[in-house]
């Protein structure tokens, strides 16, 4: 072949998951980290505080190393019980280490401004020091340091322990479902993937099926997310924030003002939307959409796959049209053995990219079989390690960031790629099922995780003065989904709030704005590339490399010169999608 389709791992660690260099790694961060720790003393000079933050970030990138390394043995192979057997170990680090951060977090809260200000003028810090800045604010915040550790420490066999239950019980789920006269018992995963399936009757009885499984255990699911939420809302409360959307705009590095500006802005462009969905319910030979058939694919006659040395030639070609330089990170990464892709039993589903700071490489991981969609996946995790070679030469801290930026590049690279299978489609078929996918993909971004937004917030109030029932979390749910989609679907799922892990995450609160915000801030990016055409190339690799240094609201301010408080900057972005609705609606108006 052409490209290879296997990545190389040995040029990190020889050996695998008994790779004795790695065993000797792990061995010697243990060490590492535990002299840190003993060094951790509540009177310190300014000199040990700078000592402390500079070894902590170099253990950080240890810990990073070896746990995208567990994460690739993993990944490739899920059989592979040695490697399943180091990831508990690595957690275990990562947990020491978050520790130890904490340690230093508390010192930075109780330093004088004087003392402050004489810290961040050490050469080492120069380039963290926005990050301490943070660290040290979120500090001031909180609970006394005794108070804090303690709420951490109870939190393992409470608030976290809720998330466990949670997880474990959709883990033995077993859903029943009849396949050509035969009944199966399928995992909740196989079930949501018949959602995706050509055939309506198939989505139906599948969305049915889930439904019912849901009820079934929503008594537990109830139980489960009352009381993390619980949790969550006494530590604000004895914290003294009153504002649900406190913890998570601070994880974001965003005000509410830009938040609320994207949602309204959002909200007033969504009836160009509901003319797609109306038009695309005709096409699938129904008067409306139910919430199954919202991401069904339209018919397409022919072969529509690419083959894998294709795919990559598209995405040289395109990539270069806007920038050299990632076109050539590209053709790096297959030369040196980044991609795993290939199309075989006992690999895990879906993709990824990591990043392994140490060895200032990335590995992503994938299964290709051929589609526009696996092309369109290769695309967007070459634009995540494209985004962490721009960081690879910062400070440990300055390569951190949020979720809300994370998918930037990603995007900005998907885009790209899915604007160009669009114009070189060979048929009109394969041109409007390629158009509908993109707009069917900012449905996800402006009306479901709209819905989720919506849902969480109304929760979290209405939690704050008691325990909600199944009744009241459904009734909050599909009135939020009704809310959200506009009213044009025929059917929702009430039960979604107990379907979502994201609602059940403890270490992640309101896991879902940040990817409405990713996606449109990389609309916009990729406007403003556009329209300055290649000179962009180095100030976009400039963006990338602030995007863990500075706030959100600055980051766009700097280097694309909008407010993103206004409305003006997210209109502009979502433009881009009513321009492809506009193309859809001329191609099916005679269908």
């Amino acid at each position: 072949m052409k490209y290879q389709e296997v990545w190389d791992l040995d040029s990190i660690f020889e050996g695998g998951s008994t790779s004795k260099d790695f065993q000797q790694f792990v061995e010697e961060t243990d060490h590492f980290i535990d002299e840190l720790d003993q060094s951790i003393e509540e009177e310190v000079s300014l000199d040990q505080i700078e000592s402390s933050i500079y070894n902590v970030q170099l253990q950080m990138q240890r810990t990073r190393q070896a746990s995208a390394f567990i994460s690739c043995l993993t990944a490739q192979n899920v059989k592979d019980k040695e490697a399943t057997l180091w990831q508990g170990k690595i957690t275990e680090q990562m947990t020491k280490l978050q520790n130890v951060w904490g340690a230093i977090e508390d010192i930075l809260g109780v330093l004088t401004d004087e003392q402050w200000n004489k810290l961040v003028t050490y050469p080492s810090l120069k380039g963290v020091t926005f990050n301490l800045e943070e660290r040290r604010q979120q500090a001031q915040e909180k609970l006394p340091p005794r108070e804090e550790k303690l709420a951490a420490q109870l939190a393992i066999d409470g608030y976290h322990a809720w998330g466990t239950v949670y997880n474990g019980a959709v883990g033995r789920m077993q859903i029943p479902f009849e396949e050509n006269g035969v009944e199966k018992l399928l995992s909740v995963g196989q079930i949501q993937n018949r959602l995706n399936s050509s055939n309506r009757t198939v989505r139906e009885r599948a969305a049915d099926a889930l439904e019912k499984a849901w009820e079934k255990e929503s008594d537990l699911f109830a139980s489960t997310l009352n009381h993390l939420a619980g949790f969550r809302l006494n530590l604000y409360g004895v914290r003294g924030w009153g504002n649900v959307l406190k913890e998570p705009l601070a994880i974001n590095r965003m005000e509410e003002e830009t938040l609320r500006s994207m949602w309204e802005t959002i909200t007033e462009n969504k009836p160009r939307l509901y003319e797609f969905m109306e038009r695309k319910a005709s096409l699938l030979g129904v008067t409306k959409l139910a919430m199954h058939d919202v991401h069904a694919p339209l018919p397409v006659e022919g072969d529509t796959t690419i083959s894998y040395e294709d795919a990559f030639d598209l995405i040289i070609k395109h990539f270069k049209t806007f920038s050299p330089k990632l076109a050539t990170f590209t053709e790096g990464a297959l030369r040196d053995g980044w991609i795993e892709a290939e199309d075989r039993a006992g690999k895990r589903p879906g993709g990824f990219c990591t990043s392994f700071p140490l060895s200032k490489q990335s590995r992503i991981f994938m299964t290709y079989d051929g589609t526009m969609a696996n092309v369109a996946t290769l695309a967007h995790e070459l634009g995540h390690a494209y985004h962490g070679h721009c960081l690879k030469e910062m400070d440990p801290l300055a390569q951190r960031y949020a979720m809300n930026v994370a998918e930037t590049a990603s995007t900005f690279a998907e885009t790209i790629i899915a604007d160009a299978l669009v114009k070189e489609a060979p048929t009109e078929d394969v041109k409007l099922s390629l158009l509908e996918n993109k707009i069917s993909r900012s449905l996800v971004f402006f009306m479901d995780i709209h819905a989720r937004f919506l849902f969480e917030t109304r929760f979290y109030e209405a939690r704050k003065e008691k325990l909600l029932s199944v009744e009241e979390l459904n009734t909050l749910m599909e009135e939020a989904q009704k809310e959200a989609y506009g009213n044009q679907l025929t059917s929702y799922s009430p039960t979604f709030w107990a379907s979502k892990l994201h609602f059940h995450i403890t270490g992640v609160p309101f896991y879902n704005f940040p990817y409405t915000f990713g996606f449109l801030f990389s609309l916009g990016i990729y406007k403003k590339a556009f329209e300055v055409g290649r000179s962009f190339e180095d100030d976009y690799v400039a963006l990338l490399q602030d995007t863990a240094s500075m706030t959100v609201e600055d980051l766009a301010k700097k280097h694309l010169n909008v407010d993103l408080t206004s409305k003006a900057f997210w209109q502009e972005a979502i433009e881009l999608i009513l321009v492809d609705v506009d193309e859809f609606m001329e191609l099916t108006k005679r269908k």
